[in-house]
């Protein structure tokens, strides 16, 4: 709980220190649209890995693999035995997914406070 409030106040920082650097002011406008820059990089980011750890890309990347090796470099057994890409690249995707969200939803607010 500990680790997620100091990386949601790290992304916060984020958005503000974005602010500052893209338009030279703090507006809630520009709060909330770096804010969904944010957001939606993180749950871009983590649909991404969830996707990869899922094994959609495993034959693909086998047959990458396969392909651009060096002539020689695998036997038929070495080919078969690849490790795919979802037991490579092993996230969980939970914590950013719940980053991303929380930082969605003060976006959402931020916007709400906006329009009223």
């Amino acid at each position: 709980m500990k680790k997620m409030l100091s990386y949601l106040l790290a992304t916060q920082a984020a958005v503000l220190a974005l602010s500052l650097a893209l338009q030279k002011d703090i507006t809630l406008l520009n709060y909330i649209n770096n804010s969904f820059y944010i957001a939606s990089f993180l749950l871009l980011v983590s649909l991404l890995i969830y996707t990869i750890n899922s094994g959609f890309f495993d034959n693909i990347s086998k047959s990458f693999r396969q392909i651009f090796a060096p002539k020689g470099s695998y036997t038929k057994k070495e080919k078969e035995e690849l490790i795919p890409l979802s037991e490579i690249i092993s996230v969980n995707t939970f914590p950013l997914a719940m980053l991303g969200f929380i930082n969605l939803l003060l976006m959402l607010i931020a916007l709400a406070i906006y329009y009223l």
